[in-house]
């Protein structure tokens, strides 16, 4: 029934832009933590960024702060995460994640999404 969707992905190259979105159903979060983490081929899945409910509360891994921006629209039951200056090494499919009483962990999620492709070329 809970559904986590991402979309925006796709082949930039190094120094652009681009919009990721994750449109929710199934439930609200309510008081709760999302999240985006991504995933690179034979590497771990790493947490990117997150923010709390009210949106006061952003947190960024060191890789992407400054050119990452995480945002969310709870009248739309929605995530946002805006990519710029795009660096090769930001290639991977990255994940929507929802349902955290705490942001710190990944195992603290309870939702998350098929993931969306992001591919920067050099």
């Amino acid at each position: 029934q809970v559904q986590l969707v991402e979309s925006g992905g796709g082949l930039v190259q190094a120094g652009g832009s681009l919009r990721l979105s994750c449109a929710a159903a199934g439930r609200t979060f309510s008081r709760t933590f999302m999240a985006w983490f991504r995933q690179a081929p034979g590497k771990e899945r790493e947490f990117v960024a997150t923010i709390a409910w009210t949106g006061r509360f952003t947190y960024y891994a060191d890789s992407v702060k400054g050119r990452f921006t995480i945002s969310r629209d709870n009248a739309k039951n929605a995530l946002y995460l805006q990519m710029n200056s795009l660096k090769p090494e930001d290639t991977a499919t990255y994940y929507c994640a929802a349902g955290a009483t705490d942001w710190g962990s990944m195992a603290k999620y309870d939702y998350w999404g098929q993931g969306t492709q992001v591919t920067v070329s050099s």
